[in-house]
C-alpha cells in the first residue's frame, strides 16, 4: 500500500495552554474525528480501529497531553512505530511561558503539575518533559500571538481537506527586535542590506508597496540571495516531502519586520510557487506592530 492509500492520524500535542481544545474543536469542524486526552498506548488500538473501520474513518485525530502520566515518557517510541504502518502527522502547540501564566490565571485554574509550587513551576516542569516531543514533531505551532479565532482559522487554512496535496510552505516575515518565530523551521536574515526606514520617503510605506519592493530587491546581493537560497531550498523541500512532511515554515527577518523582510518574502514566496508540489502562502508576523 503506497503512502498515499494509508490511514492518516494527527496527534496533537504540546504545552498546556497553548490551544489544544481550539485546535480539536476546529478538526472536527473539519470533518476529522478527534479523540481527545488519549494516554500514548492507546495510540496503537486506535490505529487499529481506524485501519478496521477503512474508508467510512479516514481521518482521525488525537490529543496527547501531559495529562497521560508517565505514559507520556513512551509517545515519541509509540509515534516512532506507528509510523511503519500509518501517515502520522505531530501538531506541537507552544506558547511563551508569561502567556501561558496569564493563560491560566484568567481561567483560575492550576497547572497540572504545579502541585504545591506556582504555575511557572509547573509551566517548567512540562517544558522540560515535553522537550523530546517537541523535537521530534512535525509542526511547531506557537500560539503566544493568537487569539482563538485566529487558531482556529490557522488550523483550517492548513488542515483543509482542499489543501492536503503536496508540501504547505508558510513563507513569514518578521522584526528579530520583536524575537524569532518560535515555530520556524529555517530562518534567513535580511538585515544585510539597507534599511529603507533611514529613506524619508520610504519610511512610512511597507514591503508590500511596489517602491519598497524596488529599492530592496534592487540593493546588491538581494536578488543573488534569493536565487541562491531557492537552490538550497529545493533538496530541503524535496526532503520533507520524502519524510511525509507535510508543512515548513520559512521566515526571514529584519529589525522591525516592516520593509526589507516584508519585500523580500514576498519575492521569494513567488519564486517558491513556480516548484511542483508546493503549496505557498505568505504571512507579515509583525506589519503594523510599529
Amino acid at each position: 500500500m503506497g503512502d498515499g492509500d494509508r490511514q492518516e492520524m494527527l496527534i496533537v500535542t504540546g504545552m498546556s495552554g497553548a490551544g489544544r481544545s481550539t485546535v480539536a474543536d476546529a478538526l472536527e469542524d473539519l470533518g476529522w474525528y478527534v479523540v481527545d486526552n488519549l494516554p500514548p498506548q492507546m495510540l496503537r488500538p486506535l490505529v487499529e480501529l481506524v485501519e478496521r473501520a477503512g474508508a467510512s474513518l479516514p481521518r482521525i485525530a488525537a490529543v496527547v497531553d501531559i495529562r497521560g502520566g508517565d505514559f507520556f515518557s513512551e509517545f515519541r517510541d509509540i509515534v516512532q512505530a506507528l509510523r511503519a504502518g500509518v501517515n502520522v502527522r505531530v501538531v506541537f502547540l507552544d506558547a511563551g511561558d508569561a502567556v501561558l501564566v496569564r493563560r491560566f490565571e484568567s481561567v483560575r485554574r492550576p497547572h497540572p503539575l504545579q502541585g504545591d509550587g506556582t504555575l511557572l513551576d509547573g509551566i517548567t516542569a512540562e517544558r522540560s518533559r515535553v522537550a523530546g516531543v517537541r523535537e521530534a514533531s512535525d509542526i511547531i505551532v506557537d500560539t503566544s500571538d493568537l487569539n482563538i479565532h485566529q487558531l482556529a482559522n490557522l488550523v483550517t487554512d492548513t488542515f483543509a481537506e482542499a489543501d492536503r496535496a503536496g508540501l504547505q510552505v508558510a513563507v513569514q516575515s518578521f522584526g528579530f527586535k520583536y524575537g524569532v518565530p518560535a515555530d520556524a523551521d529555517l530562518v534567513a536574515d535580511a538585515r544585510f542590506l539597507p534599511n529603507p526606514f533611514w529613506q524619508d520617503e520610504l519610511r512610512p510605506l511597507t514591503g508590500e508597496d511596489q517602491r519598497v519592493s524596488d529599492y530592496v530587491l534592487e540593493q546588491p546581493g538581494a536578488r543573488e540571495f534569493l536565487d541562491a537560497y531557492v537552490e538550497a531550498l529545493r533538496p530541503v523541500l524535496e526532503g520533507y516531502q520524502r519524510e511525509n512532511k507535510r508543512h515548513a515554515m520559512i521566515a526571514i527577518g529584519c529589525t522591525g519586520g516592516k520593509h526589507r523582510s516584508v519585500a523580500m518574502v514576498r519575492e521569494l514566496a513567488a519564486r517558491l510557487r513556480s516548484i511542483p508540489g508546493l503549496a505557498v502562502s505568505v504571512k507579515h508576523r509583525d506589519l503594523g506592530r510599529e
